[in-house]
């Protein structure tokens, strides 16, 4: 069959590259893409905002199944408009994507579904945030942007003060612009993070090995909040009998309550966790693979990919037999380019990408690139997603951090410390 992927970074090339090797899968096309998709596909210079020319793209070629990276596309109806045109597509309806798309509705649902969470409270007005916090313990809290904000609209706040100016940042300053005109305020979790993927077909439920997310900047946890700067997968906190108790307080409720809401979800549901002491608990939901989670975890399927993703937009997951997976694990570091969560430069000429993907077990995916006289360029934040197998843990961040040592442009760095937190428990 012939698949279009949609989207431009890291997810988009692992997504593009796994469906590559599928056999079920004859092409592959990205839409836009960027220079490492190229050479796992053919890029077609359409943006996932483009709803409209994405369908006659896939009508035209034709499109036997379309999967969408980024969320964005998904919260403006991408899906709702393929199916409508009679088109097959991986990823939840607007209405589901909602679960991404607000953080209120995500605490409704899983309110609804009594799904393990932080308490929280949705403000829009400054004045009602400074009193509700004002009114509290001097705390850790957790300030969140409701809508979507590239992964970057969660503050770790350690004092009221700094819950308060994380407040005042959305709602006054307009920090996060529209995706901030409403917040929530939540108690502070405490414990390991894990991040489990599911691929869900409105019923049946197939989880994905469990990974974990390195959400800051900085090495040991410190810094701003980042899309994502490295994971590793298998995560060892998430035992079989963890698994069994996600999947049975978390997913099974969540996808029951989008049922009960008229909101049947289909697609990936990524729930991001925080194991604490009581247990499992919901940070928030995605509705679309990880970046960097995606990187690790296919690099470490074994089943067709294209199958799995056509037998959960068709609904027929409880046709399909269990995934299969390489038993070595997988670490994903990322590359950025200086400056990044902030402000950074583009247009640096990148080196070293063809001798890192020499070798073994190796794979680089382009998260930021372009290409310019026959030189890949840095074209983002992120722009590099080094991930490599390894016999252990060790062993695949030695290969991963190997291949990083490869790769030079004008400021790049990244954090040295990816799957650490795996040796600490």
């Amino acid at each position: 069959m012939k698949v279009l992927v949609v989207g431009q970074g890291g997810r988009e090339h692992a997504l593009a590259w796994k469906l590559a090797r599928s056999e079920s899968v004859t092409d592959v096309y990205c839409a836009p893409g960027n220079a490492g998709i190229a050479e796992d596909a053919t890029c077609v210079d359409i943006a996932p905002a483009d709803i409209s020319a994405l369908v006659s793209f896939a009508k035209d070629t034709p499109i036997d199944l379309t999967v969408v990276g980024p969320e964005a596309p998904l919260v403006d109806g991408l899906v709702d408009a393929f199916n409508e045109a009679g088109l097959s597509a991986f990823g939840p309806s607007a209405a589901a994507a909602a679960l991404e798309g607000s953080k209120a509705y995500a605490k409704e649902i899983m309110h609804r579904g009594n799904v393990p969470t932080a308490d929280s409270t949705v403000f829009e007005d400054i004045a009602d945030a400074r009193h509700f916090l004002q009114e509290r313990e001097d705390q850790a809290w957790v300030v969140k942007a409701d809508g979507l904000a590239a992964g970057k609209g969660v503050l770790m706040c350690a004092t009221r003060i700094e819950a308060l100016e994380a407040a005042e940042g959305m709602l006054v300053d307009d920090d996060f612009g529209p995706a901030g005109a409403r917040i929530l305020i939540e108690d502070s979790l405490v414990g390991e993070e894990a991040s489990i993927l599911a691929l869900v077909d409105g019923n049946t439920i197939v989880s994905l090995e469990a990974s974990q997310d390195h959400k800051r900047a900085g090495d040991e946890d410190t810094g701003p909040n980042t899309g994502g700067m490295g994971a590793y997968s298998p995560a060892p906190l998430v035992t079989a009998d963890l698994l069994a108790e996600i999947e049975e307080k978390i997913l099974v409720p969540t996808v029951h309550a989008m049922k009960l809401a008229d909101t049947p979800f289909r697609g990936l549901l990524y729930a991001g966790l925080m194991i604490t002491r009581q247990g499992p608990k919901v940070l928030e939901y995605n509705v679309r693979f990880g970046d960097p989670e995606a990187q690790p975890v296919l690099m470490r399927l074994k089943s067709d990919l294209g199958l799995a993703l056509m037998a959960a937009a068709e609904g027929r997951l409880d046709e399909f037999g269990p995934l299969e997976w390489d038993p070595r694990p997988a670490v994903c570091v990322v590359m950025a380019s200086d400056g990044y969560p902030g402000s950074y430069e583009t247009g640096h000429t990148i080196r070293g990408i063809e001798e890192a993907n020499a070798l073994p077990d190796v794979q680089v995916f382009h998260a930021g690139t372009t290409t310019s006289d026959g030189e890949v360029l840095s074209n983002g934040g992120r722009v590099l997603g080094v991930t490599a197998l390894g016999d252990h843990l060790a062993d695949a961040k030695r290969r991963a951090y190997e291949a990083v040592r490869c790769i030079r442009w004008d400021g790049a760095w990244c954090r040295k410390d990816i799957s650490d937190k795996a040796r600490e428990l």
